[in-house]
């Protein structure tokens, strides 16, 4: 099963998307957005910059986890992952968003 896109709305009424992998885990979050018409200019971003190896910062949390943004080429942060064990998990993370993201359909939840 191929990854998707879930644009949905927060409590907040922001506009937030995630990417899910083909067994349904959670590989990567945005930030919220006023307009779903940025959410989806998001997903874009996400879709065009996922293949980009250079694109992700691979960053170590204070309680010693490992996680990673994704970056569009103006270097805002674009998606966030999930806290991971080890750095290899993190990497899996990464391989996993570069795979499913390109073509990954987007389901509308807001």
């Amino acid at each position: 099963m191929a990854g998707k896109f879930e644009l949905y709305t927060d409590n907040a009424g922001e506009y937030r998307f995630r990417l899910k992998a083909g067994n349904g885990e959670n590989i990567l979050a945005s930030e919220g957005y006023k307009q779903k018409s940025s959410a989806e200019n998001g997903i874009e971003s996400v879709k065009k910059n996922a293949g980009d190896d250079a694109r992700y910062e691979r960053k170590e949390t204070a309680a010693g986890k490992h996680m990673f943004n994704l970056k569009a080429t103006n270097g805002q942060v674009i998606g966030t992952s999930q806290s991971y064990a080890s750095a290899s998990g993190r990497d899996n993370g990464i391989a996993s968003v570069q795979s499913n993201a390109p073509d990954a359909s987007v389901e509308d939840l807001s």
